[in-house]
Formats: structure tokens, sequence, C-alpha cells
């Protein structure tokens, strides 16, 4: 099995205590597939590099000086999917939450970001979420603006799922802002052809100060 990352420096930063915790789960996950027959030794030379090229990149990001605040407050639910009913019942205007994070901008705009975000979810209880973001950005027309799209791979928290064990989700990402200051949004796909799961779209903002 790979080696445990380190345990955090000095203060306990929440952060990079959640962090460290979502990508021990996410190793749980991916290493027994380095134990598969055949070419178990392979495999886990493959296991060891990846989790150290994990480690290099969460060090990268984390150096960053600037932090990251997360606000959110606003969750839509797809009027196709949910009824009129349904809709009065979920949590939509008062999705209230925040995180912290730090972001890792190239020279072209383009941004890798750690966070660990909570807010108050669609039937009004806790979810709790950390992970991974990668943004590709583009310039609007000389306004001091860009639009930016992606996604995250995060571990996600919720009550109504899995009695609260973290799970793993990969969900597109799209922005609009400035590198300081953006609106965000996320979207979790329609989990079933029953209806009244998933097609939500979540709304925050994120903003990067010294």
């Amino acid at each position: 099995m790979p080696a445990a990352p380190a345990t955090p420096a000095a203060g306990g930063n929440v952060l990079i205590a959640h962090l460290w915790r979502a990508t021990r789960c996410l190793s749980f996950l991916v290493f027994p597939l380095a134990m598969l027959p055949g070419r178990a030794n392979a495999q886990q030379a493959e296991s060891r590099d990846w989790w150290q090229k994990i480690r290099d990149k969460a060090d990268q990001i984390t150096a960053v000086h600037q932090n990251d605040l997360y606000l959110s407050g606003y969750i839509h639910h797809g009027r196709n999917t949910y009824t009129a009913e349904r809709i009065r019942e979920l949590n939509e205007r008062h999705a209230w939450g925040a995180g912290v994070g730090k972001t890792l901008r190239n020279d072209g705009g383009d941004e890798e970001s750690l966070f660990a975000f909570g807010f108050s979810d669609s039937h009004f209880k806790p979810q709790l979420m950390a992970g991974y973001a990668h943004l590709w950005s583009w310039p609007l027309l000389g306004s001091g603006l860009e639009v930016a799209g992606g996604y995250t791979a995060l571990m996600i928290s919720r009550a109504d799922m899995y009695s609260g064990v973290p799970f793993p989700a990969v969900l597109p990402v799209g922005a609009i802002g400035t590198s300081s200051a953006k609106l965000m949004a996320t979207y979790v796909p329609r989990l079933s052809r029953d209806g009244n799961n998933g097609d939500v779209l979540f709304f925050f903002a994120r903003f990067s100060f010294d």
C-alpha cells in the first residue's frame, strides 16, 4: 500500500486536513486495481507513481500564498424533473454555505484548485465536500472578465446517501468573473429515470485574497 501522506503542518489547518482525508479515501478506491492478476508488479509501480504525482500537485497548489473563500446560497432544481409541489418542499434559496481553498493559476489563466466546502443541501441538511477542480479560462473581449469551464473530482458526504459515508464524484464546473472573484456553478445530472433526484444546478462564488 502506498505510504500515507505526512500530517499537515502547524495549526491543524482545516482545509489540508479535509484534503488529506479525501485523497486517502480516493487511494483506497484506486489502489485495489493494482492487485489484479497478471500485472501486479507493473500496476503497483504505476499506482505509486500516480500517488506521488497527486502529492506533488497538492504540494504545488497548497504552496500558493493566496487563499480562496467560497460562499453559496442558491440551488436550482430542473423543472422537468421535479413537480411544482416537490420543488416547494426543497431548499433552493437558502443553500447557505462556506468553504476555503487554494488555487494555482498558470500563465495562460488556467486554474487548478483544492477546496473544502460545506452548505445546506436540497433537504436542509449539511453537505460536506472536498476535492480538486481544473478550469480552462478564456478572456471576454478585453473586458477584464473571463469565462471558464472544466471539472471537479471530489468526495461528498450527504446525510441521505450511504449513511453519510463520503463517496467520490466527478462533475462539470463553469464560471464567469475575474482571476480574484468568480461566480461559479456545477451541475448534478439526473441519477435515474424515476426523477426526483439529480438535475440540479448549484451556484456559488469564489473570492481569492492574500
